[in-house]
């Protein structure tokens, strides 16, 4: 590893990557992960994905479908070995984990999809508050494709959605 930043070896690397994974509320793209852990500027793909299976074939976290989450092994071997990471180093590590476990949040508080039917074709939106729904709506749709692009609008902006049905219903 390029000795330029604070992570000088894969040892610290699969801390870091423990770090990160441990605050998360769910899965995340190893893609994603790559990005957080090189936003210090010094760890690579090669020496990430290196980490990435060893870490994998130690049981402490899980690889599947391109995503990767903690296992409780991974979790009780992170919180055992955070403080040896540099404090600006989990600075910003936990800075750039609360950023995207809040994105990793909203994601999972938003549900699509569509069925096809002897009568058409509907999608169903959902957004949850992480209690209840507190939006459920199936349309029916001209045809797949509309389906698709009524889900895709809705998954980026849920939020502003559910503030116009209510804005429009509450007048």
């Amino acid at each position: 590893m390029d000795e330029i930043g604070y992570v000088f070896s894969p040892l610290d690397l699969k801390i870091l990557i423990l770090f990160i994974l441990r605050r998360l509320p769910g899965e995340i793209e190893v893609e994603r992960l790559l990005e957080i852990c090189q936003e210090d500027g010094v760890v690579n793909y090669f020496d990430f994905t290196i980490c990435l299976d060893e870490l994998k074939e130690s049981g402490q976290l899980e690889l599947e479908d391109n995503y990767c989450s903690i296992t409780p092994r991974g979790r009780q071997t992170a919180e055992t070995l955070d403080t040896s990471l540099p404090y600006s180093v989990r600075t910003h590590a936990e800075k750039a984990a609360t950023a995207e476990a809040a994105e990793i949040s909203r994601r999972n508080s938003i549900s699509v999809e569509h069925n096809m039917t002897d009568t058409g074709c509907t999608a169903e939106l959902v957004l949850n508050d992480g209690i209840s729904d507190i939006l459920r709506l199936r349309i029916l749709c001209a045809d797949e494709e509309q389906a698709k692009l009524i889900e895709k609008k809705f998954r980026r902006n849920a939020e502003e959605t559910y503030q116009k049905i209510i804005a429009v219903l509450s007048e």
